[in-house]
């Protein structure tokens, strides 16, 4: 007995529209953290809820930005970053490596790294990370690092993205 083979679409779909692939992930939960790095101008940073792991062994993880934004023009000379792993009770610094035009750093608390990259503080984790790739994909970069430090606390929980809201985990 052999299985019957679906009928193949005489012409098949160059790829899903983009607002319909965008309502897919508003409905996938995703962790928020707040990727920064040192630049001749000051410390910079940006929310990102791309963050992946890569690998174990070696320790690599990767995120996104868009081809077109002024996050991935500070990217574009970073050698390295730090990747922030928001707490739940951090919406507002979420928000805030959001928003458009201002100055994320103005009357922030943080502290730098001696390699000179923004660390925040009351997250649930951080990485620093060496650049190792920028590819381009579509109309975004991706990133990977390769993890060289790492900080994890004890006692907290992450914030999460969600359909545009952050809602907190039970349990």
């Amino acid at each position: 007995m052999t299985a019957e083979q679906p009928a193949t679409p005489a012409v098949l779909p160059q790829s899903v529209g983009s607002e319909e692939f965008k309502a897919v992930f508003r409905r996938h939960p995703a962790g928020v953290a707040v990727i920064t790095c040192a630049t001749p101008d000051g410390p910079a940073g940006f929310t990102a809820t791309s963050v992946i792991s890569v690998a174990a062994n070696p320790a690599m993880l990767a995120f996104s930005v868009a081809a077109g934004s002024t996050s991935r023009r500070i990217l574009d000379s970073a050698p390295s970053v730090v990747v922030n792993f928001l707490s739940e009770d951090q919406q507002d610094l979420a928000r805030r490596f959001a928003a458009r035009g201002a100055d994320r750093f103005a009357g922030l608390e943080h502290c730098s790294l001696p390699t000179g990259e923004p660390v925040l503080p009351g997250t649930t984790a951080w990485v620093r990370g060496i650049v190792e790739q920028r590819v381009p994909v579509g109309d975004s970069l991706l990133i990977t690092l390769r993890a060289v430090l790492a900080h994890t606390e004890e006692g907290t929980r992450p914030l999460v993205y969600l359909d545009r809201a952050f809602p907190r985990l039970e349990g």
